[in-house]
């Protein structure tokens, strides 16, 4: 979807306006009468979420906030009060829309834009019933008044197709997206975004014996795959690059320990993982950011197949590590850490993994925040909990000692992919960690990842989450701050 945002100086007699303010008062660019004026200094002080003028000729939104909070959180507010009146601005069939403030907090415009965008994504290409009046239509063009701020600009257009394309890729049916067809559209993104793309089939992937992702691909009639991406633009600011790690179950039964119930309902999304680094690749070379990045995706469906791997099964890994599955649905694991020990080749500076991984983590967190743990330097850390606050993808850090690591000892095996139902997050993160020397982050998106409801302008099914995330992560650490910091 294109996504038309400028900026403009000047507005014109017949634009309507959204205008963002943290004071009492009218500016006279809205061209309001008297009366209306008068009206609106009477609202404001009534606390409104939002007041309306329809001019006939032209509508006005004025938007209040309190500049009170930290900023990150107004900027949030802003946000959610986009995806509020997105329905009432929709209704008034704008061409153009202008988004204006006062300068309230520094990027309120954006933030509007955000949020609004965001919002007003649907899913409806298997429709066949025409869908209502303005369904998924929004002005045709925003623009900024007095923004001059190219880089936010274009920024905020290429996080909002990715983020687009990634919720297309998670609401698509597992009838018509397996493993072949999403690697096919990551091909895609790489080809428009300007990434290098790499496939590796069936064929290349049993000669480099990645045991986890051919066990738990082996009650599937649809072959895996194992995607490479890689974003080397030439002035990258790390010597070594950071390596993303999607997991890429396109539809996760849960295999020969089948789901139950309400458990299977959403499991087209458990690839949500996969779309959201290719999501990230797309924003990082749309903006050419000086960073070296390596996409690892291992993609494969988990079914209970006439020669699907049980519970009992012993795996030989990519690095040789032998593993008892204790649990097929406990598949999510394996593929990446055959992913993970192939990061070794290129001796990253740091690992992130991204994943719908377990359920503990959706019971700890719910949808408010990410499950995130590792081993890396605290300065990572630190860095990703400012940028989860930037763009409102918080993260909640769990422990990760040693000794949840000793829950997965094995007496038959190196090690089992489960350790039990207590701390099963940390317990998936530890196996995570067993397959790789350097320095990892896992994020687990089980709770944020997958929702069953709207969440503002965050959709149900999968809203994308981690890819603004690690987007402005990303951002900010090609940019070199903290570098000092991170380095120790």
């Amino acid at each position: 979807m294109k996504i038309n945002i400028k900026s403009i100086q000047a507005t014109e007699p017949g634009h309507s306006v959204v205008y963002i303010t943290g004071k009492a008062t009218v500016p006279s660019f809205l061209s309001l009468s008297a009366r209306e004026k008068k009206y609106v200094l009477s609202r404001l002080k009534e606390n409104e979420d939002y007041i309306f003028i329809n001019s006939y000729s032209k509508c006005t939104y004025l938007v209040p906030i309190d500049a009170k909070p930290e900023e990150y959180r107004v900027i949030e507010e802003i946000r959610k009060k986009a995806s509020r009146l997105r329905q009432l601005i929709r209704s008034n069939s704008h061409r153009e829309l202008v988004i204006a403030s006062d300068k309230p907090v520094k990027g309120a415009e954006l933030a509007f834009a955000e949020g609004f965008i965001l919002s007003a994504y649907s899913f409806s290409r298997y429709r066949t019933v025409s869908p209502k009046k303005n369904e998924g239509v929004y002005p045709s063009e925003l623009l900024l008044y007095n923004v001059n701020d190219k880089h936010g600009i274009n920024w905020l257009r290429s996080v909002a197709e990715a983020v687009y394309l990634t919720r297309d890729l998670i609401n698509e049916p597992p009838n018509k997206l397996n493993s072949v067809a999403l690697a096919r559209e990551i091909r895609k993104m790489s080809q428009s975004a300007g990434f290098s793309f790499e496939q590796l089939n069936r064929n290349k992937i049993e000669a480099l014996k990645m045991g986890g992702l051919l066990a738990v691909n082996r009650g599937s009639v649809d072959p895996p795959v194992f995607c490479i991406l890689e974003w080397k633009p030439g002035n990258e600011v790390n010597s070594k690059p950071i390596v993303l790690i999607g997991k890429g179950v396109i539809y996760d039964t849960g295999g020969i320990n089948i789901k139950t119930g309400d458990y299977m309902g959403q499991m087209k999304a458990d690839m949500a993982g996969a779309a959201t680094v290719a999501g990230i690749f797309y924003v990082i070379a749309k903006n050419k950011l000086p960073v070296h990045l390596v996409g690892l995706i291992p993609v494969t469906d988990n079914r209970p197949g006439g020669n699907a791997y049980v519970q009992g099964d012993i795996i030989t890994m990519y690095n040789g590590t032998t593993v008892e599955v204790g649990n097929t649905d406990a598949e999510g694991r394996l593929i990446l850490a055959d992913a993970l020990a192939y990061a070794g080749k290129y001796s990253p500076e740091l690992i992130i993994t991204i994943a719908t991984l377990t359920g503990s983590a959706s019971m700890t967190f719910g949808n408010i925040a990410t499950a995130v743990m590792g081993n890396a330097p605290e300065a990572v850390f630190s860095e990703l909990t400012e940028a989860g606050n930037a763009v409102y993808e918080r993260i909640a850090t769990l422990p990760f000692w040693e000794e949840y690591g000793e829950l997965l000892k094995s007496d038959i095996a190196d090690i089992k992919n489960t350790g039990g139902r207590e701390a099963g997050a940390i317990t998936a993160g530890k196996f995570l960690e067993f397959f790789t020397e350097y320095p990892l982050v896992h994020l687990d998106i089980a709770g944020t990842g997958i929702l069953k409801k709207d969440d503002s302008y965050r959709i149900k099914e999968g809203p994308g989450t981690g890819l603004r995330l690690i987007a402005e992560f990303l951002r900010r650490y090609s940019s070199g701050k903290n570098k000092k910091k991170r380095n120790g």
